[in-house]
């Protein structure tokens, strides 16, 4: 049986950053976390924190501190619906890890964990990732819920259609005028400078292949935000595939063009959750559904 004490301090160190900021959240000095947490490692015989500034979980920890959250999680609802137990819960509001890939973030997603924290008053870990790797952190109980690309459902988990996150591929007028004064053909797209993601992003070499016949792109400028993406295309920097509902107010401006009009990119997302009977995973799922309805296609 784990020691639910030991487990609750190695969480605090990994959502503090630090031995010292758990201690005042726990209510107890940096020295009994530290020997919680070194017992629980002692135990198990593995290191589960990095140490250092912020203080990192291994991959084993990780896992920990999920199930220390599930455990919570369940422990407050139960707590709610039994007053008697409730100076026996752990203190404060719980915390729900999802896992989110940075355009659902940047357009339609969080209307739903503000209205989801709002009613419930439950706090929210984003954990940000690709939406093709988001299903993972699921896979290694690192999250309770994940928006993902991934229609296969994760064992243990229920799997939720939500609609297709559409993209356009966008560039300056300039950009444009320089680049693809004689179309979007092969030939083009391998001179002209793209932008990307990470070395994760295929959507422009999908484009790419979906209207010249050839998955390769010329140069490539590599910006890791979803607002830079678009700053980026607007300044002429490259071309990309920017999300409907950021490029639309500059493609009506005409600060943005399409390269292909008529010729989208569409994600199909899903909402996977644990199993775990949890009231507030429901409230969350149906603020997700209502919020994709309204934001996706």
């Amino acid at each position: 049986m784990l020691d639910y004490a030991s487990l609750a301090a190695l969480a605090a160190v990994i959502r503090e950053g630090s031995f010292e900021r758990a201690a005042a959240v726990l209510g107890v000095t940096p020295s009994a976390v530290s020997q919680r947490v070194k017992a629980l490692e002692e135990r198990l015989g593995t290191v589960l924190v990095v140490r250092g500034q912020p203080c990192l979980a291994t991959a084993t920890g990780g896992r920990l501190c999920a199930h220390a959250e599930r455990v919570r999680l369940l422990e407050g609802e139960m707590a709610a619906d039994l007053p008697g137990l409730a100076a026996i819960a752990a203190p404060g509001p719980v915390t729900l890890r999802v896992a989110v890939n940075a355009d659902s973030l940047g357009t339609w997603f969080v209307p739903a964990v503000a209205a989801f924290a709002e009613a419930t008053g439950t706090l929210l870990d984003l954990v940000l990732d690709a939406e093709e790797h988001t299903a993972d952190r699921l896979r290694s109980g690192e999250v309770l819920a994940a928006v993902t690309a991934d229609p296969v459902p994760v064992q243990g988990c229920r799997t939720v259609a939500l609609g297709s996150l559409r993209y356009v591929a966008a560039a300056s007028p300039g950009f444009a005028a320089r680049h693809f004064a004689g179309g979007v053909t092969a030939e083009t797209l391998a001179k002209a400078p793209a932008l990307r993601f990470d070395w994760r992003d295929r959507m422009q070499l999908r484009w790419a292949e979906a209207v010249s016949g050839v998955a390769a792109t010329g140069p490539v400028h590599w910006i890791p935000s979803t607002q830079g993406f678009v700053d980026a295309a607007l300044a002429g920097l490259g071309w990309g595939m920017n999300p409907v509902a950021l490029a639309e107010p500059h493609l009506h401006a005409g600060r943005l063009v399409e390269l292909k009009p008529g010729c989208p990119l569409d994600v199909k997302l899903y909402w996977q959750h644990a199993r775990l009977g949890a009231k507030l995973i429901g409230r969350l799922t149906r603020d997700v559904i209502a919020a994709a309805r309204a934001g996706l296609v």
